[in-house]
C-alpha cells in the first residue's frame, strides 16, 4: 500500500520546499505521523539533527512543520559545494569525501543505496512520507543515474505532484515543457499540478487552467496565492526583505562566495528596529553599528575574497571609529591569527593569516563537530541562556588569555565548557554557535553591547511555527487534498 507522495518542480525555487512543508503541516495537524524526505540535497545551509548528523535546512523546517524530531534519514545525501565544480559529500549525516562533479556522477549508484536504506527505515516508522525533489526532473543531462527526482520516484513507485511558479511568468510552458521531456512512465507518474505564487483575480486564470487540464489530461490540484509576509527560513537564496518601523541599529553582513547558514540572521532581519544589510561583492561595506562575519564552507578561500574586496581595511576603519564586530563559525575563525589546513580538508593544503582581532589559532580537522547545545551568553554585563548548534571542522585554541576580556559563552548544560571570546577592548566578539540570535533576549543583549535598547520580539521558533500554520491554512484553502489523501491511502 502506497503511503508516499513526491513533490517535484518545473525549476529550482518553484516552491517544492514550501509545498512539502505545507502538506506536512496539514497532515500533522490532522494527527498523522509524517516524515519529510529529500533523497539528495545541495545546499550550504544545513542543520544538526537530534541523532547527531547533518541535513539540509529545508528538511529541518519540514520536520518542524510535521512536529517530529529531525533525523539524518530525512535527507540521506547532502552535497555542500566547496567550489564551482566540487562539493563535500555527506551521507547519512556524516561527511565521507570531497568530490568533483564528474566523480560524483559515477558515485550515484552507491548514493542511491543510502537513499533507499533511509527511505525503507522511514517507511517502517511513519504513516506517510512526503518527498521533495531537487531542481527539475527535466534536466536531461542528469537523467542517467538520477536519485533526486524521477529516478527515485520510479525506484519506489510513488506518485508525483508537479509544482510551478507563476510569478516567474510562462507557467504553462514550464509545465507542458517539463512533461514533454519526461518518458512515458514518468509522465504517467504525475498525478496533478500545483501553481504557486499567483497574484490577482483567479477568474482571469481559469481559462488557462482548463486548457492545461485538457492538454495534459491531468488535474490542477490547486493555485496557491502569493502569501505576503510569509517568513519561513530559506535554504539557499538569501532573503533580504524586512519591515523596519523604528530603526535603532544598523547591521552589515558581508556575503562570502561560500556563505553558510545565513538563517542565523533571520531573527535580526525580522526585528522592526534593526536595519540588516547584506553587503554584496564588489561593493564597499556600508556604515553600520555592527559588522557580522557569517559562517563559511571554505574559510580560507572566503578570507582571500574578503581581502580582495578590501573589506579587511574597511572593517579596521569601522573598529577605529568605534564600531563593533561579531563573528560566527567560519567568521569566528577569521578573527584569529592563523587558520591551518595542512591536509586540505576545505581548500588547498596550507595556512592563512587571519584578521588578528582575537588571540586564537584554528586547525581544520577531518572529523566535523556536529552538536546541538546550549550555553550562557555573557555580553555587555548581561547574560541569558541560548540554544543552538555547531557545524565545523576547525578546532580553535586561545594563544594568550591575557588578550581577551572574557569568554562569550560558558556553562553549557551545567558543564565546564565555553565557546568564543570578547576582545580586551570590548569591540570584537565571536563564537561557533549557530542560532545564537534565535533567542529574543540574546538580540537585546547584542543591542545593549551596541549601546541601544530594542523592543522584545517573538521567539524565532514560535515565529516559524506561526508562519508554517499560515502556509498550511493557505494550502487547505486553495488545494484539493482529496486526491492527495487518496494517493497516500489515508482518510
Amino acid at each position: 500500500m502506497n503511503k508516499t507522495l513526491m513533490v517535484q518542480g518545473t525549476s529550482s525555487d518553484a516552491g517544492k520546499s514550501l509545498l512539502v512543508a505545507g502538506i506536512c503541516r496539514v497532515l500533522a495537524r490532522k494527527g498523522f505521523k509524517i516524515a519529510p524526505f529529500k533523497p539528495q540535497n545541495m545546499a550550504l545551509n544545513s542543520a544538526v539533527t537530534q541523532d547527531g548528523g547533518e541535513i539540509g535546512r529545508a528538511q529541518a523546517i519540514q520536520a518542524l512543520a510535521a512536529g517530529v524530531k529531525t533525523q539524518v534519514d530525512f535527507n540521506p545525501i547532502l552535497l555542500k559545494p566547496s567550489s564551482d565544480t566540487g562539493a563535500q559529500v555527506i551521507i547519512h549525516g556524516k561527511a565521507v569525501s570531497d568530490m568533483q562533479a564528474t566523480k560524483y556522477h559515477d558515485y550515484k549508484k552507491v548514493a542511491m543505496n543510502a537513499v533507499i536504506e533511509s527511505f525503507e527505515r522511514l517507511n517502517d516508522s511513519f504513516d506517510c512520507i512526503i518527498v521533495e525533489g531537487a531542481g527539475s526532473p527535466a534536466e536531461i543531462n542528469l537523467r542517467e543515474g538520477d536519485i533526486a527526482n524521477m529516478g527515485f520516484a520510479e525506484k519506489v513507485d510513488c506518485p508525483v505532484v508537479l509544482v510551478a511558479d507563476i510569478d516567474r511568468g510562462g507557467v504553462f510552458a514550464q509545465i507542458v515543457g517539463t512533461l514533454e521531456l519526461l518518458s512515458e512512465s514518468e509522465r504517467n507518474r504525475i498525478v496533478g499540478f500545483v501553481i504557486n505564487k499567483f497574484r490577482g483575480d483567479i477568474k482571469l486564470l481559469e481559462s488557462g487552467l482548463t486548457w492545461l487540464e485538457n492538454k495534459t489530461n491531468k488535474p490542477v490540484l490547486g493555485v496557491l496565492p502569493f502569501i505576503k509576509g510569509l517568513e519561513i527560513a530559506a535554504e539557499d537564496a538569501i532573503e533580504t526583505q524586512q519591515v523596519i518601523t523604528d530603526e535603532k541599529v544598523t547591521i552589515v553582513i558581508p556575503v562570502f562566495p561560500r556563505i553558510s547558514n545565513h538563517t542565523d540572521f533571520d531573527s535580526l532581519r525580522l526585528h522592526p528596529q534593526i536595519n540588516l544589510i547584506y553587503a554584496n561583492p564588489n561593493k564597499a561595506l556600508p556604515s553600520a553599528d555592527l559588522i557580522i562575519l557569517p559562517g563559511s564552507k571554505n574559510v580560507r578561500a572566503d578570507l582571500e575574497h574578503l581581502r580582495k574586496m578590501q573589506w579587511d581595511k574597511q572593517i579596521d576603519k569601522h573598529l577605529r571609529y568605534g564600531g563593533k564586530l561579531f563573528a560566527i563559525c567560519g567568521g569566528y575563525q577569521m578573527l584569529g591569527h592563523l587558520i591551518k589546513d595542512p591536509n586540505g580538508y576545505e581548500y588547498t593544503p596550507g595556512q592563512s593569516h587571519g584578521l588578528g582581532y582575537l588571540p586564537i589559532e584554528t586547525e581544520l580537522k577531518q572529523d566535523k563537530v556536529l552538536i546541538n547545545t546550549e550555553y550562557r551568553l555573557n555580553l555587555a554585563g548581561r547574560s541569558t541562556q541560548v540554544k543552538g548548534y555547531e557545524i565545523h571542522c576547525g578546532v580553535s585554541q586561545i594563544t594568550d588569555e591575557s588578550l581577551v576580556k572574557q569568554t562569550l559563552l560558558d556553562n553549557a548544560n551545567g558543564l565546564n565548557k565555553s565557546d568564543g571570546f570578547v576582545s580586551l577592548d570590548n569591540q570584537v566578539a565571536g563564537c561557533y554557535l549557530h542560532g545564537i540570535f534565535d533567542n529574543p533576549e540574546a538580540v537585546n543583549i547584542l543591542a545593549n553591547w551596541l549601546n541601544a535598547d530594542l523592543c522584545k520580539t517573538e521567539d524565532y521558533v514560535k515565529q516559524q511555527l506561526s508562519a508554517l500554520d499560515k502556509l498550511a491554512d493557505a494550502c487547505e484553502a486553495h488545494i484539493d487534498f482529496n486526491p492527495i489523501y487518496k494517493h497516500l491511502n489515508i482518510k
